[in-house]
């Protein structure tokens, strides 16, 4: 994809689809505002130009949605969104409020748009739901997904340079895949864990000449050593072991993309320790594993850090 929408606030995603359906419906949509019943809706009254064809418009009042989801990789199918045995999803609260919009004619025709995969089966079933729940016909209830998102923006890229998506200036983004195979491996070997080493190995640059080159503050510097230092010696002990080599090789591939991604995104006047947080925050966010052992992930975000394997050192500040 060309943007990844599940780093935009809601406010940010919000604005895209609204620049985009003045591209689809006409430049009289309105602007998401919250409604009567607490929600947030777009709105257009009219003859829609594109949508769903030239040819044959929506006529009428058409409600536009967005529902973003901070999650990766998130799916409409999944039950937190839509479970037709539960009114607790994100379908389910939103059935009664179009039935009502509809029972008081403030509604002919319903969009929804969301930064989740639309598989054609969930397509299916969801618009079908919402068109016995509400009394809308199938033909006037519109889903879209960000395979269909992402055809428009091609198409209409005036929306995303309005709505100032950026691609090249994103936010730091990285996969937590290959640091959950290891975090998972690691952690399956408490007796390595529990152990106390004395003395860790010693770092490829002085610890203090580091944090100076990488805008660590003082503060955060010692409180890092203080909690994870002891625990570099067992990770290292771990990666080292040769029965360990495709843990190794997953964590040569965290530490590549991370590495590469601090250094493209990076900005001049931040510091380390507001690199480092935010990204244990998003590893958290994206990996259920790395979640369930937070403070072994951050011991090897640590890990890495110390090790030179993530950040500036001494070996490679010249080319900074």
């Amino acid at each position: 994809m060309m943007y990844r929408y599940e780093d935009l606030s809601d406010d940010q995603f919000e604005e895209l689809i609204v620049l985009l359906c003045r591209h689809l419906l006409g430049v009289g949509v309105k602007g998401f505002a919250k409604g009567p019943d607490g929600g947030r809706d777009a709105k257009f009254v009219g003859t829609a130009e594109l949508h769903p064809s030239k040819a044959a418009p929506w006529t009428g009042t058409i409600i536009v949605q967005a529902k973003h989801t901070n999650g990766y990789n998130k799916h409409f199918s999944e039950t937190d969104f839509y479970n037709p045995r539960s009114e607790k999803t994100v379908i389910g609260e939103e059935v009664p409020r179009i039935k009502n919009l509809r029972d008081a004619k403030q509604l002919d025709h319903y969009m929804l748009f969301s930064n989740r995969r639309l598989a054609g089966n969930a397509d299916q079933l969801i618009t079908a739901h919402i068109a016995k729940e509400t009394g809308l016909t199938e033909g006037s209830i519109y889903l879209c997904g960000v395979e269909q998102l992402e055809s428009w923006l091609k198409q209409f890229p005036a929306a995303a340079k309005l709505a100032k998506l950026d691609p090249v200036d994103s936010p730091l983004i990285v996969s937590p895949d290959e640091l959950a195979v290891v975090v998972q491996a690691f952690a399956a070997h408490e007796t390595l864990i529990s152990e106390t080493i004395d003395t860790p190995p010693t770092e490829r640059t002085p610890y203090e000449e580091k944090n100076a080159l990488n805008q660590m503050t003082p503060d955060y510097a010692k409180a890092l050593r203080k909690l994870y230092l002891k625990d570099t010696a067992q990770i290292h002990t771990f990666l080292a072991a040769p029965e360990n080599l495709k843990i190794l090789r997953a964590y040569e591939a965290a530490v590549e993309e991370f590495q590469l991604k601090i250094i493209a995104k990076r900005k001049n006047y931040q510091n380390f320790d507001a690199i480092i947080n935010y990204l244990v925050d998003l590893l958290f966010a994206r990996d259920p594993v790395l979640r369930q052992h937070k403070r072994l992930t951050r011991a090897m975000v640590f890990y890495m850090y110390w090790n030179c394997d993530i950040g500036l050192g001494a070996e490679n500040v010249a080319t900074k």
